[in-house]
């Protein structure tokens, strides 16, 4: 690799790095102070919210790693910050780094949406990542967050707050998907107008 091409290389890298961390910054406001939290039982909480279309938008944007880092970074440190969801930011951040990473595969090596020339097929792409990423989320969050529950915290109501986990995570992810998929083609142009597109 010559001497241009390495500088160019380590600008996108950091400039990927920025994006993430902005993509962190919006994912934790949009969840901290735009989101309904819902009561269980036994102190326990489940929160309607828009964070995740912000993880799926930093994946479509930055690609798998860099996307699914920021989003997954975001939540886990809103999960740090709430006494009700702080034992539970590990979780988070594995569940939605891995979102992030499945909706970047899919939207960037199977769909190339950064350089495919046909609109539709763009629109197609990045509709299959986005409820691929929201469904692989839906299923496992309240699937994995419901065996933490019972086997390393001992919580016998995990059950009751199955139910109601995968209810929210369900509505969350429907809404998630029109705005990820709505806000990301919004943005393709003006981010290509401005240089800030990433091409993958």
């Amino acid at each position: 690799m010559n001497t241009a091409a390495a500088v160019s290389s380590r600008d996108e890298q950091i400039r990927k790095l920025v994006f993430s961390g902005i993509f962190a910054a919006l994912t934790y406001i949009v969840f901290t102070f735009l989101s309904i939290p819902i009561p269980t039982i036994a102190g326990d909480k489940v929160t309607v919210h828009l964070g995740n279309a912000f993880c799926v938008v930093g994946a479509l944007i930055l690609g798998s790693v860099y996307g699914g880092a920021g989003g997954a970074l975001g939540l886990t440190i809103a999960d740090l910050m709430d006494p009700v969801y702080i034992v539970q930011a590990p979780i988070t951040f594995v569940i939605k780094f891995l979102m992030g990473v499945l909706v970047g595969v899919i939207a960037h090596k199977m769909g190339h949406i950064t350089t495919e020339k046909d609109t539709a097929k763009v629109v197609r792409w990045t509709v299959a990542a986005v409820v691929a990423g929201l469904l692989f989320n839906a299923i496992f969050d309240p699937t994995i967050r419901y065996f933490y529950k019972i086997l390393i915290l001992g919580k016998p109501a995990a059950e009751v707050t199955f139910a109601i986990n995968l209810g929210v995570t369900a509505i969350n992810s429907v809404v998630s998907a029109f705005v990820a998929t709505g806000l990301y083609l919004a943005l393709r142009t003006p981010l290509k107008k401005t240089g800030l597109f990433f091409y993958m």
